[in-house]
């Protein structure tokens, strides 16, 4: 046989071969990423064992090449709230792509757009217009500079340990000093506590202020607004002229109970609210920022002005079409109704394992969006053992516990922010008494492990207090 009759058919007609390309190369994804990508993506998981390789998803679960099954407590960060591959997701991406739309032409109006928007503002009964950018971040940089302009002021307030983006302006209202050290000069914005209402109203008075933007939970140690804040908070600063912005980017679309986290306390009508994350069914990326008619139509005040916010790739007709099933899938499988129903089984498990474990010092948050806390031990020898993890670097036995729950149990889940010993679950909204039940057994075994003050979690404990020492 020649060469070129032994050649794979897509090389012989040119065509690109996605799973031969997969097939051939796939096992080279560590190494690529060190070589090509973020080199430190590799290391640290190599470090703390979480270098595995999956080869399929589906639902709430990632499968091995040997058939074993993951149990996904992290959703991409929130982005796959109906889980991977939700069939009817897929169907819609085959539907849109099959259709070849006319698609970003720039200057006609298609009718997904104007179809998703419309979906959205049925949950979103106070507000009137939508901007389809591609992220969490963008939506949020829409919302500053639609706050900005429409008050004509500079200062935007934000709550310390906020997550809010990455991106320049973004990272002007992120309350995390680890990620804006290195990158000033930022716009200057200013950090309020969250629940802080004195603070907020000190700020307010200096009459510069344009905006709070605000996560009504946190996502950094899944901290929530103290009741009564949000609506508080919201009267303080339209008597001051200022416009409310809730980041809904991690917990909207049904993460927490309701469709928005805001809807929690009555009353709450922010001006502008951020969405992102769940909206994209896991597939394609797509930001909202969804606002009141009268701010829109300031930024929007004429033709000259009819593209001075814009975005390239915002609106088309994948991201629409994924959109749109997804609220069509929220709406028809009571997605809302089941968060709530799940997250208070799994809540409630959880919190009555404090009595058990000394270790265990808090259980919080709403729906599927929930913060495990650890804190120091009453007893001597695991005081002992705490302090000396502490010591090194905070946020360790947490780090502890996250690694046996994969390694052991084939559970993925995360530290919720640096130096915090705070573990949070985001699982996809779709899991069940299933996934519950193996959470809480697993996380119980994880915890007698740690309480017997032996096996591999106090092991792995010592290795990450070297490698902490010695990054110094």
């Amino acid at each position: 046989m020649t060469t070129a009759e032994s050649a794979p058919e897509s090389s012989q007609t040119g065509e690109f071969d996605l799973g031969a390309l997969l097939a051939e190369r796939g096992a080279e994804r560590y190494e690529l990423h060190s070589r090509y990508l973020n080199h430190q993506l590799p290391r640290m998981l190599h470090t703390i064992g979480f270098d595995k390789v999956y080869e399929r998803a589906e639902g709430a679960y990632f499968f091995d090449a040997d058939g074993n099954d993951y149990l996904d407590m992290l959703a991409g960060f929130g982005v796959m709230g109906l889980g991977r591959h939700h069939p009817v997701v897929r169907k819609a991406l085959h539907d849109v792509l099959d259709l070849s739309l006319a698609d970003l032409t720039r200057f006609d109006c298609q009718p997904l757009p104007g179809l998703l928007a419309e979906k959205l503002l049925a949950h979103s009964p106070h507000l009137d217009r939508v901007f389809f950018g591609n992220s969490g971040t963008e939506a949020v940089e829409g919302a500053l500079k639609f706050a900005r302009y429409v008050t004509g002021r500079p200062r935007v307030l934000y709550c310390a340990h906020a997550f809010h983006g990455l991106t320049t302006g973004s990272l002007s209202v992120n309350g995390e000093s680890a990620f804006r050290d290195g990158f000033a000069p930022l716009l200057r914005d200013t950090a309020v506590p969250l629940g802080d209402l004195d603070a907020l109203e000190r700020e307010l008075r200096k009459g510069d202020v344009a905006a709070l933007i605000v996560e009504p939970i946190q996502g950094k140690g899944v901290h929530e607004a103290p009741p009564g804040y949000l609506r508080a908070a919201q009267e303080l600063l339209h008597r001051h002229k200022a416009l409310l912005i809730a980041d809904e980017v991690q917990t909207g679309l049904g993460r927490t109970g309701d469709f928005y986290a805001y809807q929690h306390e009555e009353g709450v009508e922010p001006d502008l609210v951020c969405v992102a994350k769940a909206l994209s069914g896991g597939y394609v990326p797509v930001g909202a920022t969804i606002g009141k008619d009268w701010i829109f139509k300031k930024v929007y005040s004429s033709m000259d002005r009819v593209l001075v916010h814009s975005a390239s790739f915002g609106a088309n007709a994948q991201a629409m079409a994924a959109g749109l099933a997804v609220l069509s899938v929220m709406e028809n499988e009571q997605i809302v109704a089941g968060v709530r129903a799940t997250g208070e089984l799994l809540r409630s498990r959880l919190a009555a394992l404090k009595d058990k474990y000394e270790l265990l010092a808090d259980v919080r948050g709403r729906g599927l969006m929930i913060g495990i806390e650890f804190g120091r031990p009453r007893s001597l020898k695991l005081r002992g053992r705490w302090t000396m993890l502490q010591a090194a670097r905070k946020g360790l036995f947490a780090q502890m516990v996250v690694v046996p729950l994969l390694q052991r149990h084939r559970i993925l889940t995360q530290v919720s922010g640096d130096h915090m010993e705070v573990i949070k679950l985001i699982p996809p909204l779709i899991i069940g008494e299933r996934e519950v039940y193996r959470f809480v057994d697993a996380f119980s075994a994880v915890m007698e492990d740690a309480h017997d003050g032996g096996g591999l979690v106090w092991e792995f404990g010592r290795t990450l207090v070297k490698q902490a020492v010695a990054h110094r």
